[in-house]
């Protein structure tokens, strides 16, 4: 496992609601944990227990977790979330139109987008039939497990 790997499974644990991990791969054996007080005062306490096979230094950081607003949660419809911690994709690609811009009538099994995890491409379709309502996250913006990620009505 690389430098660069690791640091990128740091980056998905870290945004993440998940409290412990440990992975052991190819003699790697990586495990990690958050403080469980700091993530229920919206704060999360990243700390590495251990890396072995990794000479680098890692230091406690804390990261403020967005929040979808109340008020938009209260809104009528559907909530799409996301199955998995990743990076959400809007379109198949830099140069392709959208899978789906508010306004735009869905059928279940209709892709709404991608979420890259650890350079996995998973398509999250839709469970429901209607209209996109609201997008509520950015192209290339990170999300985690269990985050809306569209409202369809």
């Amino acid at each position: 496992m690389t430098y660069a790997e690791v640091k990128e499974l740091i980056s998905i644990i870290n945004t993440s609601v998940l409290t412990n991990f440990e992975l052991n791969m190819d003699n790697v054996s990586i495990k990690m944990s958050k403080n469980k007080e700091a993530i229920n005062s919206q704060t999360i306490q990243h700390t590495i227990s251990e890396v072995q096979t990794s000479p680098v230094q890692m230091k406690t950081t804390e990261f403020a977790t967005p929040t979808v607003s109340e008020t938009t949660m209260e809104q009528s419809g559907n909530i799409v979330k996301s199955p998995i911690v990743g990076t959400f994709y809007a379109a198949p690609g830099s140069d392709k139109p959208s899978f789906v811009k508010i306004g735009d009538k869905v059928q279940e099994g209709d892709t709404l987008c991608i979420v890259e995890a650890m350079k996995i491409m998973n398509e999250i379709t839709s469970p429901y039939v209607g209209e996109i309502a609201e997008i509520y996250v950015s192209n290339e913006e990170l999300v985690e497990y269990g985050q809306p990620l569209f409202r369809i009505k």
